[in-house]
């Protein structure tokens, strides 16, 4: 198997269209040859923010913050699906990436945006850059994004139409970016210790 990459997607929408993209990235990633697991916030379902995994004492985490925490330490890269609510970020994605810090450390994320609009979720992947290089992830360059989602993506998530095209045009470029940045990362982590 591949590279171990986590697909985090936040919508708690009851009508969630943008699931349909992060089924695709899975999908692509898998047919690549990497382990590709999709992490949904509304399946995970963290209570709001109270207290991080690091702020709770050795083994008194609660179990599903401890196995997410795992999953993420164990990664090697992640991308974050993500719409856009009124020009920011969505609040269920962003309260389960909160909940952990160092955990995120010294690996590459990529994000891939989606609206029902035109502006296929740009100024919420601005939002995400500055917010995940914070959090101490490498974000690449190399960016999707997707709108009109529901005219890109069919109710079974195949590309369609024009938009559909695009999407599937540009995503091996996406993945090839951010296949680069995670074998860089791991050979550093393997050549010298992260400094902290």
């Amino acid at each position: 198997m591949g590279n171990r990459i986590l697909i985090f997607y936040g919508s708690y929408r009851s009508d969630r269209t943008g699931i349909r993209l992060a089924d695709y990235v899975v999908d692509q990633l898998r047919q690549r040859g990497d382990d590709a697991e999709l992490i949904d916030a509304k399946a995970i379902n963290l209570p709001i923010l109270d207290r991080m995994y690091k702020e709770y004492p050795k083994g008194q985490a609660p179990e599903t913050l401890e196995q997410l925490a795992q999953k993420i330490k164990a990664a090697d890269g992640f991308i974050f699906v993500t719409g856009e609510y009124n020009w920011g970020v969505q609040p269920g994605l962003k309260n389960l990436t909160d909940h952990f810090l160092e955990e995120w450390f010294w690996r590459p994320a990529a994000i891939v945006s989606y609206s029902a609009g035109r502006l296929s979720g740009a100024r919420a992947a601005v939002a995400w850059h500055g917010t995940l290089s914070e959090m101490g992830m490498v974000v690449i360059s190399t960016t999707i994004a997707v709108g009109p989602i529901g005219q890109t993506l069919s109710a079974e998530g195949l590309p369609t139409g024009e938009g559909g095209k695009a999407l599937a045009q540009s995503f091996p470029r996406f993945a090839d970016d951010l296949t680069w940045w995670v074998e860089a990362s791991k050979a550093q982590r393997q050549r010298k210790q992260p400094p902290y």
